[in-house]
């Protein structure tokens, strides 16, 4: 097929020389013919520019002094000359047929700007790494699926490269949840999303030093934000639908939850805020187990808590 999209593939890297050329590899490697690699070293002072030194002619890169990973991704875009964007963490990886099979999709239809995929987990364990694909829930209403936190890690999409011009790029001082709150801001510009079920961004699953897990009250505070923001807009625009707000006061729920353990009165304030939008609402999914739910619904979400710390101390005393 004639005049098929030029896809950029955007590497980030920051210390990353142990998994920065398995990334770049993969990208080189894609069965889709019509790519390009940039890489974008962000100050890295472990070696990682050697790394890229090795792929001269073979890839765009540049390194410079450290700003942040959005910033990064923001000079990525603007290098970028395809229509079509692949963002790639440089401790991720591609499947080879990972940009073919979606451009395939577009190619059906390409009204969309974002076309999201699910990605792979790939766990780190003492036996080697496990893959296991992370599905996209239906419905695939992207509001829902923003508001639940189920829209893919960075590398799932492909970004049409116009629509995240059109919305200022990535924030550059937004310290966790940043794809979320770029998701945020394209539904918010009317961008048009659409599912694609074809995996093939593989996601490591190796360090306990990002943001979102060593500084969890943070990551609660700014999903709070985009969840709050989410629902002011549906709800300016008429189209906050009960689905909508359910699935907004069930992730309210889920990080009450979270909070209970080192806030308890905010977490309180937070659930007082889900009855005033829905007092028939009870949660549901993983983080309302069936005994949970029992509890809540006779006793409430405090009660509920304080059953489910004596359950948990129980537990840690088990042999």
């Amino acid at each position: 097929m004639q005049d098929r999209p030029l896809v950029s593939i955007l590497i980030p890297c920051y210390n990353a020389r142990q998994w920065v050329g398995v990334a770049i590899e993969s990208a080189l490697a894609q069965t889709y013919p019509h790519t390009e690699v940039i890489v974008v070293d962000d100050g890295s002072t472990d070696g990682s520019v050697e790394v890229l030194r090795g792929f001269d002619g073979r890839i765009r890169w540049e390194t410079g002094p450290n700003r942040g990973g959005n910033p990064t991704r923001n000079r990525l875009l603007e290098l970028a000359q395809g229509e079509w964007l692949q963002y790639l963490d440089a401790d991720d990886w591609l499947k080879p047929d990972k940009i073919e099979r979606q451009v395939a999709d577009l190619e059906k239809d390409d009204a969309v700007d974002v076309l999201y995929s699910p990605v792979i987990m790939a766990w780190h364990e003492a036996g080697g790494v496990r893959e296991e694909p992370d599905p996209i829930p239906p419905p695939h209403d992207p509001a829902i699926l923003l508001a639940a936190w189920d829209l893919p890690q960075t590398g799932g999409p492909l970004w049409r490269k116009s629509a995240l011009l059109d919305v200022g790029g990535w924030k550059d001082d937004q310290p966790c949840c940043q794809e979320h709150e770029l998701y945020l801001r394209l539904l918010t510009a009317g961008k048009r999303f659409r599912h694609c079920p074809e995996t093939g961004a593989v996601y490591r699953q190796w360090s306990d030093g990002t943001v979102c897990k060593r500084n969890v009250p943070l990551v609660h505070e700014k999903r709070l934000e985009i969840e709050d923001a989410l629902e002011n807009h549906l709800r300016e625009t008429g189209a906050l639908t009960p689905e909508r707000l359910r699935a907004v006061n069930q992730a309210r729920f889920e990080i009450a939850r979270g909070m209970w353990r080192y806030n308890r009165p905010a977490a309180r304030v937070l659930m007082q805020r889900v009855r005033a939008a829905d007092p028939a609402f009870v949660p549901s999914g993983h983080a309302a187990p069936p005994a949970y739910q029992k509890t809540y619904r006779l006793l409430g979400f405090a009660a509920a808590e304080r059953v489910a710390d004596v359950s948990r101390r129980i537990q840690g005393q088990a042999p």
